[in-house]
C-alpha cells in the first residue's frame, strides 16, 4: 500500500472505531442500568432502547451513501458526527427510558457507515482494498471488544451519564480526526475509473450477491444487539459476578478470541479459501446461540460459548464489508454500501426490539433460538455465494461491475 493509502486506511478506520467504540459502550451494562429508569422495567423497552440509533441508521444510509456520491464524503462525515455527539449528549440527560430512547434515536441519525466506507473504497486500489476493508471491519470487532471491557469500568466511576457523555467527545475528536487527519478527497478514483458509467441503483438491490452478504450483515448485527439483553444478567445469575467486574470475564475471553482468528483470517487469504471459513464461522455461530440456549445457568459454558461467540463474530465482521466492496461496482459505492449499512442498522434494531420483546414475554432461552434460527436462514444463503475475484478487468472495468449484470440479467 502507497503512504496515502496507508494513511486514508488508518484515519477512516479511526472514524469508524471512535463512533462504534460510543454505540458498542453502553451494551454490557445497559441490561442492568435500566432497571433503575423510569420505565426500565420493561423489557421490550430496554431492548428497543438498545437498538433504536439502528432504526434511524436503517432509514438514513442510503441517504447519506447517495449525497456523499454527489457532494462529496468528508461534508456528510462531519454532518454525521455532530448529530451523534448531539444524540449521545441528550442521552447523558435522559432520566428515563423514553428519553434515552430519543437520543439513542439521534445518535443513529448520524448514519456515516455508507460515506465513510466509500471514501476508503475512493483511496484505495483494488488490489488493496480487501486490507483496508478487513481493517474497517476489524476495527468494529475490535471497539466491540474494548467496549466489553472497558464499559463495566467505566460504568462504576463515572455512570451512565457519564458513559453517554464520553461518546459525545469520541464523536468530537472523530470530527477532528476528518478535518485534520483524513486526506483529502481526490477528483476521480484512484483507479482511474472516473468515466464508468453509473450502475442503476435497482441494480444494487436486486443483485443476489451483494444481498447474501446484506442478509449476512443484518443477521449477524440482530444476535449481536439480541443477546446483550440476556448476557449480562445471566453472567450476574450464573456467576454472582457484578455488572461492574464483568470486564475480567470479557477480557481474557475477548483476547482468546483475536488469537483464534487470525489463524483462520491469515488461511483464508493465503490459501483462497475464503468461502470455507466464512461458511465455518457461521456455523459456529449457530451452533453457540443453541449452546446458550441450553447453558444460562452454567456459567463456566457460558464462558466458552461466549469465546466462540467473538471468534465467529470477528471473523464475519472483518470478512463482510471486504466481500461487499469487492462485488459492488466502483460507480455505485456510495449506494451498495448504503444498502448494505442499511441492513446492518436494520439488524441492530430488529434484534434489540425481538431480544428485548421474547425475553419480557417468553423468557431467557427464546432469544437464542431466534439468533440460532436466524443464522441458520443465513447459512444457507450463503451456500450458494461467489467470492469475487480481485483485480480482473472486464468490458465493465471491474470484476464488480460483471458481477452486478451478471445478477441483474439473472
Amino acid at each position: 500500500m502507497s503512504p496515502l493509502e496507508i494513511r486514508a486506511s488508518l484515519s477512516l478506520a479511526s472514524i469508524f472505531a471512535l463512533r462504534m467504540l460510543g454505540l458498542f459502550l453502553i451494551l454490557p451494562v445497559f441490561a442492568v442500568y435500566a432497571a433503575h429508569l423510569d420505565g426500565g422495567d420493561n423489557h421490550t423497552l430496554v431492548g428497543i432502547a438498545l437498538g433504536a440509533y439502528g432504526l434511524t441508521q436503517g432509514m438514513l444510509q442510503i441517504p447519506y451513501g447517495m449525497a456523499s456520491d454527489r457532494y462529496g464524503r468528508k461534508r456528510v462525515i462531519i454532518i454525521g458526527l455532530v448529530l451523534f455527539a448531539l444524540g449521545s449528549f441528550l442521552a447523558a440527560v435522559g432520566g428515563s427510558i423514553h428519553l434515552i430512547i430519543a437520543g439513542r434515536a439521534m445518535q443513529g441519525a448520524g448514519a456515516i457507515s455508507a460515506p465513510v466506507m466509500a471514501f476508503l473504497a475512493d483511496m484505495t486500489r483494488e488490489q488493496h482494498r480487501t486490507k483496508a476493508m478487513a481493517l474497517v471491519g476489524s476495527s468494529i470487532g475490535l471497539m466491540f471488544a474494548l467496549s466489553l471491557v472497558g464499559s463495566p469500568l467505566l460504568y462504576r466511576y463515572i455512570g451512565m451519564g457519564g458513559i453517554f457523555v464520553l461518546t459525545g467527545v469520541l464523536a468530537l475528536i472523530a470530527i477532528w480526526v476528518v478535518v485534520s487527519v483524513v486526506p483529502r478527497e481526490l477528483a476521480a478514483k484512484i483507479d482511474g475509473e472516473e468515466h464508468i458509467e453509473p450502475a442503476r441503483f435497482g441494480d444494487v438491490l436486486r443483485n443476489p450477491h451483494l444481498l447474501r452478504l446484506n442478509f449476512g450483515i443484518f443477521s449477524l448485527h440482530a444476535v449481536q444487539m439480541a443477546i446483550f439483553v440476556v448476557v449480562p444478567l445471566a453472567l450476574i445469575s450464573a456467576g454472582g459476578i457484578p455488572v461492574s467486574e464483568h470486564w475480567k470475564i470479557y477480557l481474557p475471553v475477548v483476547l482468546g478470541s483475536f488469537v483464534l482468528m487470525v489463524p483462520a483470517i491469515f488461511y483464508a487469504e493465503k490459501k483462497d479459501a475464503i468461502k470455507p471459513i466464512f461458511l465455518a464461522s457461521i456455523g459456529l455461530m449457530a451452533a453457540v446461540q443453541l449452546g446458550f440456549a441450553f447453558s444460562l445457568h452454567n456459567f463456566t459454558a457460558l464462558v466458552i460459548l461466549l469465546l466462540g461467540f467473538f471468534v465467529a463474530f470477528n471473523i464475519l465482521e472483518a470478512s463482510l464489508p471486504s466481500l461487499v466492496s469487492r462485488t459492488a461496482p466502483v460507480s455505485a459505492k456510495g449506494a451498495a454500501l448504503g444498502v448494505y449499512n442499511t441492513t446492518q442498522s436494520l439488524g441492530l434494531f430488529v434484534g434489540g426490539a425481538a431480544g428485548g420483546w421474547l425475553m419480557q414475554h417468553h423468557g431467557r432461552a427464546p432469544v437464542f433460538m431466534f439468533g440460532a434460527a436466524l443464522i441458520a436462514l443465513w447459512g444457507i444463503a450463503a451456500a450458494g455465494m461467489r467470492v469475487p475475484q480481485r483485480a480482473r478487468r472486464d468490458g465493465a472495468g471491474t470484476v464488480g461491475g460483471a458481477a452486478l449484470r451478471d445478477g441483474a440479467a439473472r
